[in-house]
């Protein structure tokens, strides 16, 4: 199986080496970074490294998509007609209901788009920071659509045990935004609030400890990116955001109370949770 990972920053570039790692032999990259196809093609993660996807695409059989939103659909209407019969094309997109049809309604009839999402990441941009140890035991989503072929999702999941997840799971692109709202994005709208909201100017490196440390690792944070995620799924994460406010003003107003016994019942509810997790 012949496959092209397109956009080789640090997630394409971790899905390289973990191929790689895994035996996938026959792997190639296209980037718009010369700099970063040659790195690529130095530590050895693919075979050969393309800025134009002319003489590629149309050799591959499986394209893995690890680019902007916004940038899967003109990739898809870039290469419509350079696709095999029977090619299948996955994604690494953080949201799904955003682009899903536009991207049907330009798609192939003999082309598979099986729309994954593998939660793992790292805060910094570009291949530098890439690593096949993400993978390891992290979850791996499946956004099914109507026109999906079995074999075809069957051969997406296979690859992502392969590589390393430990659990992959089909749902549909609104469930699938819905609960990334919750588990990815409003962490890191939190993560974010919480260092802005720092005094600006004091020592604050010199009294943080693993709690600190911990909570803001992803406030560390790739503007472009996030700022579309976050736009493109406005509606599920301001409705989580309202939800997490209500929690916090329990807190405050147990705070203003002086009230022992609701802060200790806020805090075994949220023991409880944790542990179920």
């Amino acid at each position: 199986m012949r496959i092209l990972i397109v956009g080789l920053g640090v997630v394409g570039g971790s899905y390289a080496m973990a191929l790689k790692e895994a035996g996938y032999e026959d792997v190639y990259g296209l980037d718009t970074d010369l700099d970063t196809l040659k790195k690529a093609e130095n530590l050895r993660i693919i075979k050969k490294g393309y800025i134009d996807g002319t003489d590629i695409v149309e050799k591959c059989d499986l394209i893995i998509l690890s680019i902007y939103p916004r940038l899967v659909k003109k990739f898809i209407q870039d290469n419509k007609n350079r696709f095999k019969k029977g090619t299948v094309i996955t994604d690494a997109t953080g949201i799904k209901e955003m682009f899903i049809n536009d991207i049907l309604e330009i798609l192939p009839s003999n082309v598979d788009f099986i729309f994954g999402h593998p939660m793992a990441g790292r805060e910094k941009k570009g291949i530098d920071y890439a690593s096949s140890k993400v993978f390891k035991g992290a979850n791996y989503l499946i956004t099914t659509i109507d026109s999906n072929k079995e074999e075809n999702i069957k051969l997406i999941e296979k690859l992502a045990y392969n590589i390393g997840f430990k659990k992959v799971r089909r749902i549909t692109p609104k469930y699938h935004d819905e609960m990334i709202s919750f588990t990815s994005q409003l962490p890191h709208a939190i993560a974010v609030a919480l260092i802005n909201s720092d005094e600006e100017g004091r020592d604050t490196g010199s009294f943080i400890g693993d709690s600190y440390r911990d909570l803001t690792r992803i406030a560390n944070i790739n503007e472009e990116l996030w700022s579309e995620l976050f736009l493109g799924n406005k509606s599920n994460l301001i409705k989580v955001i309202d939800e997490f406010e209500v929690e916090l003003k329990k807190i405050k107003i147990a705070l203003e109370n002086n009230n022992n016994k609701c802060l200790k019942e806020l805090f075994v509810k949220s023991t409880k949770r944790r542990e179920k997790l």
